[in-house]
């Protein structure tokens, strides 16, 4: 490996030369009076000014296009809601469910005294779950919430701005660079910023599969996934062969920046670096590029996870991630100096048990840090893996909900008729293909031990030869390989299927790999190359401004309406009517939205990377169970509840999912229904509990008094005295 190194600037060298020695013998193959002609050059000012104008327009934009998605996202969510018009209260319902919870956390920043002391009443808060206290920086990633309400103080906005506003503004800001970086992405791998303006179309059109921006803003990865996205940009930068010094360097500290922030925005998002990871290790294994700027990837990663072990408290689930597991055993090979990548036929044989001794000391060392190290974090999705691929069949309510998620599950036809009805798919098909295909001729070129072309020019067609191409190739097939598992991974994979496919279309180089494939003869392959890297984009945007555009303005005039009253008379019932000492039992979903609206205790949260938060979700669903009333008040009472909220919603639910109600869930879990060949036997003598609360007879009665009711909910007192009457 060390020789290999060492022997690049030579290589280089003679590259250089050789180039010069065939332009020699090039003139001396011109006829006498042809050669004394000078050849035709353009000025250094001419070239450099071209350039500059070309980044200039690039770059301009790009910025417009990432600052026009996000005044989009503001005008689209404010017809939506009506967001201005409405009150305080009125614009926190519309934060459902997680989203509560961060939200709620930022205004609890706002009240404090001081950041420092309201830094110390999130990392020991005892006011939001009811007998637990727990660190909510570390457990729910609430570092954006810290940011936003440092800049929000800082800035001297609380005279300007809302808080709500201002909150909401960065994640649409953000949403901006996120198209912003799928834009330079494309175009720094296309060469045209044609490239880029057709991803952004794309990536708006489908972007009820590329973003759930729409539905629930303070999600954690709608904060995070920007800074992945110009952490790929900058990778794709760092990657290319051709970069000068300087904007290698700045490639190589953007990586670093990038992929610490993401690291420390999403409490998942060392899974996504893991696959990251394996995209590197497989193109490095290959030889398809220079190992040393891999390796300095490496280096990023492990000093992200440790700066972010210390700065997360200690986070154990950093230190137990397959991420680290797999960079210890590449970076030990290394050390090893397992070279494996000459051309050799003993190489070959060589290279399968490398990649078996890299698989074998990643699981190895995941296991000795699972065994050393004490952690619970996401213990729960090996359970889920093993149900959701059949390996293990459970009657666990908690991972029998998991899998009726809609997305845990399968991507419906909807899906694929919505990426087909927009072009993209079938574009990103041919783009995959042509450049999966360049790649494995690479591969094989490489094992029979031919050099590979430093930089790989138009009349090459070898658009498989690229690094940075190779890197996005498998990238894009690790990320589409669990999307089609899992229907919530189509909002990482989607936005690099538009990147990718408006690269393909835009570039010459892949209709010249094409073309040589085709041994096109009636015309230049160059020529018609380029003819279609401009032509074909072409003709796709116009076809999407034409049928899209009218669509989308048409959602930007019209108003939607967002009437929910009966969470809104809920939320101002317990506030004018409940005691501040009150703990709240009830799905987890609404309980996110009273910690934020009335700021009471609860006990339990819409939260699923906690044992016992599950637990608790689970025990506190009972109450749309068969069970008895002392069941459930012995439930309730062991948590400290003072009162009970009912949701018809629930208790009446008709699921278009046979068995996906959580009643249906409940009753599995608990052994009173068992479903054979259609038929249904009953084993639990009580009725069903949300139902026989609502009719007013012993014991309910005796455990539970009703104070409050409206279409959607029913409020319930839990007696601390309980007295039994017929």
């Amino acid at each position: 490996m060390e020789e290999e190194e060492g022997s690049t600037p030579e290589l280089r060298e003679r590259k250089k030369s050789s180039s010069l020695e065939n332009e020699q013998t090039a003139l001396q193959t011109l006829p006498e009076k042809t050669r004394d002609i000078p050849p035709m050059r353009r000025s250094p000012k001419y070239v450099l000014f071209q350039r500059f104008a070309k980044l200039f327009l690039g770059c301009l934009a790009a910025v417009t296009s990432g600052m026009t998605y996000a005044l989009y996202l503001s005008t689209y969510h404010e017809r939506r809601f009506w967001f201005s018009s409405r009150q305080e209260l009125e614009r926190e319902i519309t934060f459902q469910g997680d989203s509560a919870i961060y939200y709620s956390f930022y205004k609890e920043m706002l009240k404090a005294p001081s950041f420092e002391r309201g830094v110390y009443e999130l990392t020991h808060n005892n006011k939001t779950v009811s007998l637990k206290t727990i660190n909510a920086v570390q457990q729910m990633t609430l570092y954006p919430e810290l940011i936003a309400s440092v800049l929000y103080q800082a800035t001297g906005s609380e005279e300007v701005i809302e808080p709500v506003y201002f909150y909401i503004g960065i994640v649409f800001g953000l949403q901006g660079i996120y198209v912003t970086a799928l834009f330079v992405t494309s175009w720094v791998m296309s060469g045209t910023w044609l490239a880029g303006m057709l991803t952004v179309a794309w990536f708006i059109i489908n972007r009820v599969d590329t973003t759930r921006i729409e539905y629930s803003i303070p999600l954690r990865e709608n904060w995070a996934l920007p800074y992945f996205a110009c952490q790929v940009a900058a990778l794709t930068g760092y990657l290319k062969n051709n970069i000068n010094t300087s904007v290698e360097r700045f490639c190589y500290l953007l990586v670093s920046a990038s992929t610490y922030t993401f690291m420390m925005m999403w409490e998942y998002s060392h899974y996504l670096l893991f696959l990251q990871a394996i995209s590197l290790f497989l193109l490095d294994s290959f030889s398809l590029m220079q190992a040393d700027k891999v390796h300095e990837v490496y280096r990023i990663y492990l000093l992200s996870l440790f700066l972010g072990y210390l700065l997360q408290f200690e986070n154990p689930a950093l230190l137990v991630s397959p991420l680290l597991s797999l960079v210890a055993s590449l970076m030990l090979a290394k050390c090893l100096q397992l070279n494996v990548k000459k051309g050799t036929r003993i190489a070959r044989m060589m290279k399968v048990m490398y990649f078996y001794l890299i698989f074998t000391l990643t699981v190895m060392l995941n296991v000795v840090m699972k065994t050393f190290v004490p952690h619970k974090e996401n213990g729960h999705m090996l359970q889920f893996l093993e149900a959701k691929f059949g390996l293990n069949m459970t009657k666990n309510f908690t991972m029998n909900w998991l899998l009726c998620q809609e997305s845990l599950q399968a991507p419906s036809q909807d899906f694929f008729l919505r990426l087909t009805q927009s072009s993209l798919l079938p574009f990103y098909i041919l783009v995959l293909i042509i450049c999966l295909f360049s790649v494995i001729q690479a591969i094989f070129r490489r094992i029979n031990g031919k050099p590979l072309k430093e930089i790989v020019t138009l009349e090459d067609g070898r658009i498989g030869e690229r690094p940075e191409i190779v890197y996005h190739v498998i990238h894009t097939i690790l990320l589409g390989s669990l999307a089609m598992v899992l229907e919530g991974m189509k909002y990482l994979w989607t936005p690099y299927v538009c990147m990718l496919a408006a690269f393909g279309v835009c570039s010459p180089e892949l209709w010249m790999t094409l073309f040589k494939w085709l041994r096109l003869r009636t015309v230049h392959p160059i020529f018609l190359a380029l003819i279609l890297s401009m032509a074909v984009p072409t003709i796709i945007g116009f076809s999407l401004w034409k049928e899209f555009f009218p669509r989308i303005m048409t959602e930007l005039s019209e108003l939607q309406e967002f009437y929910d009253p009966d969470t809104v008379e809920l939320m101002t019932w317990i506030k004018r009517q409940a005691p501040v000492a009150a703990v709240f039992a009830g799905s987890p979903q609404l309980m996110g939205v009273i910690k934020l609206c009335t700021g009471w205790m609860v006990t339990n949260l819409p939260l699923y990377n906690d044992e016992d938060l599950l637990k608790r979700n689970e025990n506190i669903y009972q109450i749309y169970s068969k069970r008895s009333a002392e069941d459930i008040y012995k439930i309730l009472t062991s948590y400290k509840a003072n009162y009970l909220i009912v949701e018809d919603a629930i208790c009446n639910e008709v699921g278009t999912m046979r068995g996906c109600r959580v009643k249906d869930l409940l009753d599995i879990a608990n052994g009173h229904v068992v479903c054979e060949e259609g038929d249904n036997f009953t084993y639990s003598k009580y009725g069903r509990f949300c139902h026989e609360i609502k009719i007013n007879y012993s014991p309910y009665v005796n455990y539970f008094t009703r104070v409050y009711w409206n279409r959607s909910y029913f409020v319930y007192k839990i007696n601390t005295v309980i007295s039994f009457q017929s």
